[in-house]
């Protein structure tokens, strides 16, 4: 009888150091996403507030707290690292298992993520909380800064390979200037 083995989506691959830059994955237990139906979003905020101390973010935006984590994901759309409960007031899905969750850190971290994200990172412009829905290379990615030299990165299981080797390359890149 063949006997499954989980693994996380990065396993095998992280942590990994390169000059500078340090990479691991950031495990979560539950990582729901929340469409509030129409009209409904105020009260999923208030829900969301009282079973995990956190309303909705505000767009491009995250919060966290010690239990839970909320990320603005799109329009109307959110990702909350907590189980919820939100009948009525929003589509919830459970998405625990779709997600790749890799954080890179480290002096000259902007400059490597230059090398691969068509948006501004700068922290005078991407401060700390700020999230964005964008592309990393040819892949679609969640990016939040957590840090002054911090940034997590989500993207689909499927892509953890080709997440971690892009930023790896880009990261050998500037460590050998």
């Amino acid at each position: 009888m063949v006997k499954l083995l989980s693994r996380s989506p990065c396993a095998d691959l992280l942590p990994c150091t390169v000059g500078t830059i340090t990479m691991s994955e950031v495990l979560l237990d539950r990582v729901m996403s929340v469409a509030p139906f129409a009209g409904q979003a105020k009260p999923t905020s208030a829900a969301l507030k009282d079973q995990i101390g956190l309303g909705l973010s505000a767009p491009g935006r995250a919060v966290s707290n010690r239990r839970a984590r909320v990320v603005w994901a799109g329009q109307r759309m959110w990702l909350v690292a907590a189980d919820v409960s939100l009948d009525g007031l929003a589509a919830v899905t459970d998405q625990s298992d779709a997600w790749a969750i890799l954080r890179i850190e480290g002096e000259g971290v902007e400059d490597v993520l230059a090398r691969l994200v068509p948006i501004d990172l700068r922290a005078s412009t991407f401060k700390g909380g700020h999230t964005a829905r964008t592309m990393l290379g040819h892949m679609s990615v969640g990016i939040t800064r957590v840090g002054a030299q911090a940034f997590e990165f989500m993207a689909m299981r499927s892509m953890a390979a080709t997440l971690v080797h892009d930023l790896q390359v880009a990261a050998e890149n500037i460590a050998a200037r």
